[in-house]
């Protein structure tokens, strides 16, 4: 791989984000000029850490999933591949930092949620979700009939599911999807799937694998609903949730004005959590890369040093990446969000039209710098042996995520049920399922989960909470969940679309003949 040409188009996703943040910030909504250069600074490290998490991603994790997938598939023991495939599900998930932050969160806002509990009912969802994914390419499941009969069940329970969890349901779904995790997972599918030489099986897994946490924790909200723990606590847990908003962009304002003298300090001081969350992340995998390459790979020292020195990649560009991000790139987010929504809830007009459009514009640019998103474009470019252009993918991917946070924006400030969204949004995608070719179907659902990864989750959550602090913030949980759904509609409409085209081009080619 050319590092150069990778950090170039690294580089051409995530400074068009600066630029507008920098744009807004200097004139329309002026924020503090060391907020702002301190995210100049985050943005840079982004840059790099993605650059080097990749090329990572390309040396070790991405060639230790799919060997570990087909390997498993050799042996011809299904009861192995799946037992397998549910601890590995299990490890990595309970393992993932974003999950520790989320079961926070939830404890947060309901203070009856145990922690420790809620992070196993996820990594349980994902670890026997994997395990039917993988069950469904070695049996040639119908994947469109997988997604339709779970997404059936899941809607059927959150018939029965408190309302105040439905949004935090959901959102567990992008919270599994780490950065560490999902390069994996998209690889041990595409291992398995190419023994059996079925191209249009190799996508779906991760989300397949999405699922499985909406459902547990949809179901943990039922059996919790039915001991009484929500009784006289659904509202309460909304007004938690906008003080506790309002608290925390009051608290990181004071906090960064006393940092402003030096503009570096917060990197440093956020370093060593970052470094430990990252480490969190890449131990468990690396440790079942041992595992596997001890029982099942048997790979020569040469390919063992390979993937070795592509962890190291991964986990330091991961590191730098995250220290970016958390350092210096959500704060703007939370500050530009903030005023917006400040200036929407007082003036109205125009600056709802503003808010509206700045959250269009972030998120048809910001989910191009995910780095999953970098994973699965070019396997789906290197799957589809270039017929499945990445730039058109991403094209599609940037629209639908744009379309979700200006979404977001408006509930933020606007204030409606996420349900009337999320139901009909599902029911489209179902229907086009009917219509789109099978491997399209796979990579948009895949494309839900891999759009809100740790950039979105930071940066446009932070824009989005910041917008809704001057009302209900309650309002701005889901944004995730909306994330994870447009793309679900956006590529399976480019699917359709290459299905016409492709059937026009064989149609004239026949007449011609």
């Amino acid at each position: 791989m050319n590092i150069l040409a990778k950090f170039k188009e690294t580089a051409v996703s995530v400074l068009p984000v600066m630029a507008i943040v920098l744009f807004l910030g200097f004139t329309i909504v002026p924020l503090d000029k060391f907020l702002l250069a301190r995210f100049l600074v985050g943005g840079l490290l982004l840059i790099i850490g993605l650059t080097i998490f990749l090329l990572g991603v390309d040396l070790g994790i991405q060639p230790m999933g799919e060997r570990c997938g087909a390997e498993l598939t050799k042996k011809r023991s299904l009861s192995l591949l799946l037992f397998v495939a549910f601890i590995i599900g299990f490890i990595v998930t309970a393992a993932e930092p974003d999950i520790q932050v989320f079961g926070g969160q939830v404890r947060g806002i309901f203070p009856f949620v145990n922690k420790l509990i809620i992070t196993f009912v996820i990594a349980a969802g994902v670890a026997f979700f994997i395990m039917l994914g993988l069950l469904r390419t070695v049996l040639n499941i119908s994947l469109k009939w997988t997604f339709f009969i779970s997404y059936s069940v899941l809607f059927a329970l959150a018939i029965f599911a408190p309302q105040s969890f439905f949004g935090i349901a959901f959102d567990s779904g992008g919270a599994t999807t780490g950065p560490m995790t999902v390069p994996f997972i998209m690889a041990l599918g595409l291992g398995v799937s190419s023994v059996r030489d079925d191209n249009d099986n190799s996508f779906g897994l991760t989300g397949v694998c999405s699922i499985g946490p909406i459902m547990a924790v949809l179901i943990y909200a039922i059996i919790m609903k039915a001991g009484g723990a929500f009784s006289g606590i659904a509202q309460s847990a909304s007004e938690n949730a906008a003080s506790a908003t309002k608290t925390s962009v009051a608290l990181n304002a004071a906090e960064a004005s006393g940092f402003f003298s030096n503009i570096f300090s917060p990197f440093g001081m956020i370093a060593g959590h970052v470094f430990r969350e990252a480490l969190i992340s890449i131990v468990p995998l690396f440790a079942l890369f041992v595992a596997f390459q001890i029982f099942l790979l048997k790979m020569t020292k040469r390919q063992v040093v390979r993937i070795i020195i592509g962890f190291a990649y991964a986990f330091f560009g991961l590191t730098i990446f995250l220290i970016g991000v958390n350092g210096g790139f959500s704060q703007a987010g939370a500050a530009l969000g903030q005023k917006l929504g400040e200036m929407a809830g007082t003036r109205g007009g125009a600056w709802y039209a503003l808010l509206i459009g700045t959250g269009l514009l972030l998120g048809a640019i910001i989910v191009c710098a995910e780095p999953a998103v970098w994973v699965l474009s070019e396997q789906v470019e290197q799957v589809s042996g270039g017929t499945i252009k990445r730039k058109v993918l991403l094209v599609f991917l940037s629209v639908g995520t744009a379309i979700a946070i200006g979404l977001s924006m408006w509930r933020a400030v606007a204030g409606f049920n996420l349900k009337i969204l999320l139901i009909p949004g599902y029911f489209i995608a179902m229907a086009l399922m009917l219509f789109c070719p099978s491997l399209f179907s796979g990579i948009a659902f895949d494309s839900g989960g891999v759009a809100s990864g740790p950039l979105t989750s930071t940066f446009v959550l932070s824009f989005t909470l910041g917008a809704a602090s001057g009302n209900d913030s309650y309002n701005s949980f889901g944004v995730i969940a909306l994330v994870a759904m447009m793309p679900l509609l956006a590529i399976q409409i480019m699917g359709i679309i290459f299905k016409i085209k492709k059937n026009k081009t064989s149609k004239e080619s026949a007449d011609a003949l």
